[in-house]
């Protein structure tokens, strides 16, 4: 009996140990997918003001009109940057914490096939003890108890072993997978933070270089009647125009008209691939 003891200790680990996967990789997958989400939002709404900002630079100046309007295309280029990193995060962060289930769900179930073979052994062994009690003399019956006790034994090691070379092998695996899903993610939100800091280090500068005095010199002239040193002219095209897709070579939605059925079609790829090999859109 001490030994069905020591196995049950044991199982209880090896439970413990998916039961815990189960719990925490659900939840991290959950808030991943929700973090994930936001982003997407995050991104929706920088389109917006994009749309307003180029809507409101036909309605200035001609200096104001060029600064927003390449203020406004930084902004675009820079959600491109997030569209890139929503379907990077889909990708190698949700969808791997998702597949989880399916490794817990096998392993859960090898764990249950070997409750019941153990309980058999335990039932086996109490029919054993209650012939030596109540009949001692009845060696037939309780040489076939012996018999029963015996396979049983012998299919609880074999199951047994079965059990820890999967449990070891799913702990192994799932330490690996954390390490890599969590660096995936690192990856991703670095890249994302590192071109945008290029991308918005350049709407700084551009919006350092304005000086409102043409524009309003402009003003002044129209307000008393004149036609002013600059003539305002509308934008031929109030969308942003498109950027380079991030990472080089795969097909990036533009931030104004960007369908949510695109594909990362190098999800295969090294993440850090995205920091280099990135060209500058043209400016106007």
């Amino acid at each position: 009996m001490s030994i069905v003891f020591s196995r049950d200790s044991q199982v209880r680990l090896m439970d413990s140990t998916v039961t815990n996967a189960e719990k925490y990789f659900g939840q991290f997958c959950s808030l991943l997918a929700a973090y994930t989400r936001k982003t997407a939002g995050l991104r929706d709404k920088a389109d917006q003001l994009v749309k307003q900002l180029a809507d409101f630079a036909n309605t200035e100046g001609p200096e104001m009109r060029a600064t927003v309007r390449d203020f406004a295309e930084d902004l675009a280029q820079v959600q491109d940057y997030r569209q890139a990193e929503v379907e990077r995060l889909e990708t190698k962060v949700v969808m791997p914490l998702k597949l989880y289930g399916a490794q817990i769900k096998q392993t859960r179930a090898e764990i249950k096939k070997f409750k019941r073979v153990q309980k058999n052994e335990i039932k086996q062994l109490e029919k054993l003890e209650k012939l030596r009690r109540k009949s001692p003399s009845d060696r037939q019956m309780i040489s076939q108890a012996e018999t029963n006790v015996q396979r049983a034994s012998v299919d609880t090691g074999r199951t047994t072993h079965q059990l820890e070379e999967t449990v070891d092998a799913f702990q192994r695996q799932k330490l690996r997978d954390l390490q890599r899903i969590l660096s995936d993610f690192v990856t991703i939100e670095m890249v994302f933070h590192a071109k945008a800091v290029e991308v918005y280090s350049r709407a700084f500068q551009t919006l350092e270089r304005y000086s409102p005095e043409r524009d309003l010199q402009d003003f002044r002239a129209k307000m008393h009647g004149g036609s002013g040193p600059h003539l305002a002219r509308p934008l031929l095209d109030a969308s942003p125009s498109p950027c380079v897709p991030w990472p080089p070579g795969s097909q990036g939605a533009q931030s104004t008209a960007r369908s949510q059925s695109n594909q990362d079609e190098q999800s295969g790829d090294s993440v850090e691939e995205d920091l280099g090999g990135q060209e500058q859109r043209p400016r106007h």
